[in-house]
């Protein structure tokens, strides 16, 4: 059997190099070209240090028009939000499509709008297929284009879906998550340079995060969800991973192995998730796909904590695991990595 042939659009960024670490090795896939404007012309070795010795591909310069590009099957979009939204559309037909910015994550113009600043996908959002795998997986094997989720988004669904699904909240949901400083992309602005937030720990954007209606809306899909969520994020001074608390009540006093059976059910067959005694570590899961999640109770009150990769498991990592599910793969393919310790 052939091997599937995939491009990835927008290589040069901390999410391009994710997935080019992981794609080059994939034994089911062939990576075809891989764009990157500023860098056109490049070996992708000279760009990307850590994968000297790995491929000899060069980047190429990102066409405006995408419509004749020929022998592809899937193309990642690795791209700044707005970016793939005049793309995407263009693809021809039987291309399938993954994208990694929030383009095409909410369903709802108005809500859209507030939140990107960009005029929505219009008609062409009704092809997309939210890529949160554990909770999607059936939809995803049969869709032609999944948005990717975002990565807080993607640590704090996991943290609260099979509570979610069971209808067990009462009340509002604080979400307190934090995040390294790669979360905010290659380019350094004033207040995300990383030696600004080395020895630094700060918030940022209350009750504006981009992910808040994504989350809200998947909620929703996945059970009843109609309460208060008060979502919140800081800079953590460290490269990489997120790290979220959730604390909520439920509508029933439960113990923790009432909360654990609802877990271990939910997640049964997901490998990448799982399930820890105590409190996750991101050490745990940097550079994995993994999200490990651990609870602990007291009456009615519960917290939930998450860790994961915000460049693996919060980007590439998920969009190869839901390429996976989409060309038949076991899920797991070319993804079981090890993180490293120390």
């Amino acid at each position: 059997m052939s091997r599937k042939k995939v491009a990835i659009y927008g290589g040069s960024g901390y999410g391009g190099s994710e997935l080019l670490r992981i794609l080059l090795f994939h034994p089911e896939v062939e990576l075809v070209f891989v764009t990157a404007n500023e860098h056109a012309g490049k070996p992708i070795r000279e760009v990307h240090k850590n994968l000297n010795g790995f491929t000899d591909l060069l980047f190429l310069p990102a066409p405006d028009d995408i419509s004749t590009i020929d022998g592809v099957d899937l193309v990642f979009f690795a791209l700044p939000h707005g970016q793939a939204l005049n793309l995407i559309p263009q693809l021809p037909g039987g291309v399938k499509a993954i994208d990694l910015s929030g383009d095409f994550r909410i369903d709802e113009p108005d809500i859209f709008r507030k939140y990107y600043k960009l005029d929505h996908a219009g008609q062409i959002q009704a092809k997309f297929t939210y890529g949160l795998t554990e909770t999607n997986r059936d939809a995803i094997k049969s869709a032609e284009y999944v948005a990717n989720p975002g990565c807080f988004a993607t640590a704090t669904l996991l943290a609260l879906a099979p509570l979610v699904k069971n209808g067990l909240i009462s009340g509002k949901v604080v979400v307190d998550a934090k995040t390294g400083s790669s979360g905010s992309g290659a380019k350094p602005a004033a207040n995300t340079h990383h030696p600004q937030r080395m020895n630094s720990f700060y918030a940022y954007k209350p009750f504006t995060h981009q992910h808040v209606p994504e989350i809200e809306q998947h909620l929703r899909q996945v059970g009843s969800f109609d309460t208060d969520l008060i979502f919140m994020t800081h800079s953590l001074p460290v490269s990489r991973g997120i790290f979220a608390s959730c604390y909520l009540e439920t509508s029933a006093d439960l113990t923790k192995e009432d909360i654990g059976k609802i877990y271990s059910g939910f997640y049964e067959g997901s490998y990448f998730v799982r399930i820890v005694e105590g409190s996750p570590d991101i050490n745990w899961v940097k550079t994995t796909n993994f999200c490990d999640i651990a609870f602990h109770t007291s009456g009615k009150q519960v917290v939930v904590f998450s860790a994961i990769d915000n460049l693996v498991k919060g980007a590439a990592g998920q969009a190869v695991q839901n390429m996976n599910l989409m060309f038949g793969f076991d899920e797991t393919t070319g993804l079981r990595l090890p993180g490293t310790t120390p």
